[in-house]
């Protein structure tokens, strides 16, 4: 029951319509405000102005009942849903067009700190959906389990995708992950974590925007959001680069890599201690 009430009234209805429309709908009859009262919990002094709402907005009907009293019926669910969905689908449409007339012209690139692991990767999602051109994925499969039905819904749109795995990618219901998508074997992942101490997340969308951070062993998460498209072009180097080494290294061996880098110290300070 919480869940549809919360549901409920994030499409635009208040608690006291919610929890009143539930209990119509639980009634299974017509009934009158008292039991709509009794029934939902919505006090007896409102309970009328809230069936009025419920009226005023489709999602109810009066009746006359004995006496000619008013009695209330609901709109069908699946008939409420419906029209919920049209209203909603007709008011975005109208807002795609609207909202960007209106829209100042920025006087600086948006940042901002994310607070912790659940908005950062909300953050990403947003970033994900965005992408319409190229989306780049430095990430660990903790975090890709949430992200990947974005990262598909994405390459569906036709969106070019990128994905660095920081261990193995499992294969999900819809298969494997669409793109190009590379396991970090070269360096290791237990020992980047160690090296570390967080699981560094870099996602990037159409270059445009990207969200960066870390999730501690801890249980602890740091991370930005940015729109600035100097900083975004610098993660999704990263990521690319980082691909590119891990090829290389699949392709001349590890060992040769390794021997490769040990013998120019110039090459092995910029590959890094852990070699992230």
């Amino acid at each position: 029951m919480p869940d549809i009430l919360e549901h409920l009234q994030r499409l635009g209805m208040s608690g006291y319509e919610a929890k009143a429309y539930v209990a119509l709908v639980a009634a299974g009859r017509p009934v009158n405000g008292y039991e709509v009262a009794k029934r939902s919990g919505v006090p007896r002094s409102t309970v009328y102005e809230t069936l009025g709402k419920l009226v005023a907005r489709g999602a109810a009907y009066e009746v006359r009942g004995a006496a000619d009293a008013t009695d209330y019926l609901p709109l069908p669910p699946a008939a409420l849903l419906d029209r919920m969905r049209r209203e909603f689908d007709g008011s975005v449409a109208v807002l795609q067009t609207a909202l960007p007339a209106v829209v100042a012209a920025p006087e600086g690139h948006l940042i901002h700190n994310l607070k912790d692991g659940e908005a950062m990767l909300a953050r990403a999602e947003d970033v994900i959906a965005g992408a319409r051109r190229d989306l780049f994925l430095s990430i660990w499969p903790q975090e890709l389990r949430r992200l990947d039905a974005r990262v598909r819904e994405a390459a569906g749109r036709g969106a070019e995708v990128s994905v660095m795995s920081f261990g193995k990618v499992a294969e999900a219901p819809g298969g494997d992950l669409p793109g190009s998508v590379h396991e970090h074997r070269y360096s290791a992942p237990e020992a980047v974590l160690q090296d570390l101490g967080y699981r560094l997340i870099v996602v990037v969308g159409d270059r445009r925007e990207a969200v960066v951070g870390g999730f501690g062993t801890d249980g602890s998460a740091w991370g930005v959001y940015t729109a600035d498209p100097a900083v975004a072009l610098m993660a999704a180097e990263y990521v690319r680069q980082d691909i590119a080494l891990q090829i290389l290294a699949e392709r001349v061996g590890a060992a040769e890599l390794d021997r490769l880098f040990a013998t120019d110290p110039g090459l092995l300070r910029l590959l890094g201690r852990g070699r992230a």
